[in-house]
């Protein structure tokens, strides 16, 4: 990557992560957002008749996580997805606390390009979503200031 003052560059096998818990509000705020009304999220008698046997939250709850993961710490400010290939391999419910993982796995030599290991896990340490994600990561400004961002 271009080298610049006052911004520190990951490197292959650096990782962050980041923890929330999940509520019901989540789920209402992702279904204003994306329109999914899926009775999965909403109808407790559909659920409980499901694989599922309860409410479960909306993949798009899950995988943001690794947004905040990727935005906040690694990469860090100024990134971007530029492809992600993510398997939903188990549900996340109101109420668990869930863990986003990123893993530097990959650099491009010459462009701000970085390929992750991504992961999110429930707090009983079931894996529920894995699988890569490519980024690209812009320089925010002379010094990468952030003090224009709301709280």
């Amino acid at each position: 990557m271009p080298s610049r003052p006052n911004r520190s560059y990951p490197r292959v096998g650096d990782s962050a992560q980041l923890s929330r818990k999940v509520t019901d509000r989540d789920i209402t705020l992702f279904t204003e957002l994306s329109g999914d009304r899926n009775p999965l999220h909403y109808d407790e008698r559909a659920a409980r008749s499901s694989r599922f046997g309860e409410i479960i939250v909306q993949g798009g709850v899950t995988s943001a996580i690794l947004n905040a993961v990727v935005a906040e710490q690694l990469p860090g400010p100024g990134t971007v997805f530029l492809n992600v290939n993510w398997n939903f391999v188990a549900p996340v419910r109101p109420g668990d606390v869930i863990t986003g993982h990123v893993k530097v796995t990959d650099i491009h030599p010459s462009k701000p390009i970085t390929t992750l290991r991504t992961w999110v896990v429930r707090d009983d340490g079931t894996v529920v979503l894995e699988g890569t994600a490519v980024c690209y990561t812009t320089d925010l400004g002379p010094e990468d200031d952030q003090s224009n961002l709301p709280c």
